[in-house]
């Protein structure tokens, strides 16, 4: 079994006071690589709730059992939005568990003009495995936040379902005015990113996000996948906003 890095050991709020099965890769990652026994304590937190300290209690063939002591209170959510036009569905487990370890507090992955309908049917989606990648992200981001995720809904639903005051800011390669890193992104700010898929944004999809207050914004000359240009613009938007 190939076990992903787990830096903060997520539980559901009803995991709480529940044996863990031996096969859960959790339970897994705590004997296997952390080799904790009973009575050894680790890293763990509750999703979208607090962090604190697991203490292993007992290990069965069939499962171990564990105590949570909460320490430290939810952060507030960092105040950045992604929408990205619909992608493939490997790329979307890409930049679920990314984005979320980069700290987006809401993902929005849209219908675009020139993207692929059948991707919103993929069985990342209609079978809920999308959170298992934003868990992974909040595991390694040693975070419990996990971010509000849509997908399959028109570009013009998430927007409209944006606050009033967010800094709005489309990625384009192609009229983009100026570099991201140029853009004005005050310490506090909320700002919104929207990436087009994979082939980027149809002309009528940029009259309509100029008219929604986007400004058109680029990375560089480098054209990007667009799992890179979502990680990079959301590097930016946190160095911008003091946030790293």
């Amino acid at each position: 079994m190939t076990l992903a890095p787990v830096n903060l050991v997520l539980l559901e709020p009803a995991e709480l006071g529940r044996p863990m099965p031996v096969a859960d890769r959790r339970t897994r990652h705590l004997l296997d690589v952390l080799r904790r026994a009973p009575g050894d304590t680790f890293d763990a937190g509750v999703i979208d709730g607090p962090r604190g300290k697991g203490t292993l209690i007992a290990v069965t063939a069939d499962a171990i059992t564990f105590s949570f002591q909460p320490l430290v209170p939810p952060a507030a959510p960092e105040p950045i939005t992604l929408i990205v036009g619909l992608p493939r569905p490997q790329t979307a487990r890409d930049i679920l568990r990314d984005a979320t370890t980069l700290g987006a507090s809401a993902l929005h992955f849209v219908r675009t003009e020139k993207g692929d309908a059948n991707y919103a049917s993929s069985t990342l989606w209609s079978s809920g495995e999308w959170r298992r990648h934003a868990i992974a992200g909040a595991e390694q981001a040693f975070s419990t936040l996990l971010p509000s995720v849509t997908h399959g809904h028109a570009l013009a639903a998430a927007v409209a379902a944006l606050p009033a005051s967010t800094i709005r800011v489309a990625l384009d390669n192609y009229e983009g005015a100026a570099p991201l890193s140029a853009t004005t992104l005050p310490l506090g700010a909320h700002v919104t990113i929207a990436a087009g898929g994979e082939r980027g944004w149809s002309a009528a999809e940029r009259d309509f996000l100029r008219a929604q207050g986007f400004a058109l914004a680029h990375l560089g000359p480098r054209v990007l996948r667009t799992e890179t240009a979502c990680l990079a613009a959301l590097a930016i938007a946190r160095a911008r906003l003091g946030l790293m």
